[in-house]
């Protein structure tokens, strides 16, 4: 069963700009039917998002795969320290 604390997931830690700033060009890239690695990284690629070291470097499969697990291994960790999850 999913954790009640969950409904408000994003209160276990404020967002960081860049956070908000790749979700919003993810958000932007499903719309536009972009759903696979490769393509979410051209989209990235192509609105000019930083990745989360700061740098403008063109986005890979592997940088948009290795951004989503530290994204969410970061939220975990906040949600593990709130009680929320297992």
């Amino acid at each position: 069963m999913l954790d009640p604390k969950l409904t408000q997931q994003s209160l276990a830690r404020p967002l960081t700009a860049w956070e908000r700033d790749f979700a919003a060009a993810l958000e932007a890239a499903f719309a536009a039917g972009h759903h696979d690695s490769a393509a979410l990284a051209l989209a990235l690629t192509a609105a000019g998002v930083a990745q989360s070291n700061g740098t403008t470097l063109a986005w890979t499969a592997s940088t948009v795969e290795a951004a989503l697990q530290t994204l969410n291994a970061g939220l975990d960790r906040a949600y593990a320290e709130h009680g929320i999850g297992p």
